[in-house]
């Protein structure tokens, strides 16, 4: 690592002592660009975040999503501190349990019910249990490449598991009609579930919507075997739509998770679900000391007020036209192919002809120097607080990063 994250380096060094690999999942240097990016965060505004070494960014990737309104939002912080104030782990639920319960049940057009935990993967293997508790069935199809959470029957990693974990996950390519319908056709009597993203958004590949053939396909599943599609909503909602992201494109969920953006950073996930599935659900336990804390149940009904009232999604996805366009011109004018996927609101933008990411994130690096956060590997998101005046201003930093790795060659 460079000296420009010489504090880093020092804080990572003592984090490798006292914690397994110093820096684990997601936030892992070795999923970005070891040495190239910061380790360690200090403090944020808007959309912007200050490193240990002092370095301010324009943040592309919100926390991976969460800072849906920007860091340290007034009128979130706010709900919250009003909340907190009451006090934080209770003998009991509040009544902001019961009133966001009821609030996303008027938003959801499917949903008749909703329970809350701490973050998604806890309530997408919930939604699994629930599926296989309402069918009395085993087995569990996925996207092979997508991510639904840290648990054993859907982990990317390796360690821990056994044979058995996974002996009833069944996956299919992004988008395969065909490998779908041999699924059910082998599978179909023992299917409880179909687990699904919104659209398909793998680490290390480019973003690919849904196309109708396959969300008709799903649904005629559906209907013909009566198992229940789970849509992980987690990192989408609300940026797509704000009654859910299946809205956006046709899906029709028996359930479906929400978490990330719903709090703009406090720890809250929700699950909601179709009436005919309330009694199963109650069946499957769920619990944990933390899940009723009232104050990042106040700050997801003060986003989801937001959202209304700025129309998010709208104003997501005119924010990343104009980052996206901007940077692919850019990269047109210095002879740096670039290719753009996914929606607007979440895009992604990488090197073309770039198998292994080298240039990829050598851009990311670049974009570091200069004041942009970037993932190399990870689709991005927009923010309410990404300004168009912020827009430019970074797409005037990247102008010069592009430049940089352009003149590099490949």
């Amino acid at each position: 690592m460079t000296d420009r994250y010489h504090r880093s380096r020092e804080l990572f060094a003592r984090a490798r002592q006292v914690i397994p690999g110093g820096i684990y999942g997601h936030a892992a240097p070795a999923t970005t660009v070891p040495g190239g990016t910061p380790f360690f965060a200090q403090a944020g505004h808007g959309c912007r975040y200050r490193d240990v070494d002092g370095h301010e960014y324009i943040d592309l990737m919100c926390g991976y999503g969460p800072m849906l309104l920007g860091y340290h939002h007034p009128e979130v912080e706010e709900a919250v501190a009003t909340a907190r104030a009451r006090g934080a782990a209770f003998n009991h639920p509040t009544e902001l349990t019961v009133t966001l319960a009821e609030t996303l049940v008027r938003r959801i057009d499917f949903a008749d019910w909703a329970v809350f935990a701490k973050n998604g993967s806890d309530l997408t293997t919930w939604a699994v249990q629930v599926a296989r508790e309402a069918t009395g069935r085993r087995k569990v199809v996925k996207v092979a490449g997508a991510y639904h959470g840290s648990h054993a029957w859907c982990s990317p990693g390796h360690g821990g598991l056994l044979p058995e974990d996974r002996q009833h996950v069944l996956e299919l390519p992004w988008n395969d009609v065909a490998a779908l319908e041999s699924l059910a056709a082998t599978h179909g009597a023992d299917l409880a579930t179909v687990v699904l993203t919104p659209f398909h958004h793998p680490a290390h590949g480019d973003s690919v919507l849904p196309s109708p053939e396959f969300v008709a396909a799903v649904e005629a599943l559906r209907k013909r075997h009566g198992c229940l599609l789970v849509l992980d909503d987690v990192r989408c909602f609300p940026r797509l739509h704000l009654g859910g992201s299946h809205r956006a494109y046709g899906w029709q969920p028996d359930l479906a998770i929400y978490c990330k953006a719903i709090g703009n950073g406090h720890p809250l996930a929700a699950c909601v679900g179709r009436g005919d599935w309330q009694v199963p659900a109650s069946r499957v336990f769920l619990t944990g000391s933390y899940w009723h804390d009232p104050a990042p149940l106040a700050a997801a009904l003060k986003v989801l007020e937001i959202s209304d009232r700025e129309d998010i999604p709208a104003r997501l996805e005119a924010t990343g036209r104009r980052l996206v366009e901007g940077l692919l011109a850019l990269g047109k004018q210095q002879g740096l192919a670039l290719e753009a996927s996914g929606p607007f609101a979440l895009p992604y933008v990488r090197v073309g002809n770039d198998p292994g990411f080298q240039r990829t994130q050598d851009l990311c690096v670049a974009a570091a120097a200069e004041g942009v956060f970037l993932h190399p590997h990870h689709n991005w998101f927009m923010s309410l607080a990404h300004t168009n005046a912020e827009i430019d201003e970074a797409l005037t930093r990247l102008g010069r990063a592009v430049a940089q790795v352009s003149a590099q060659g490949s």
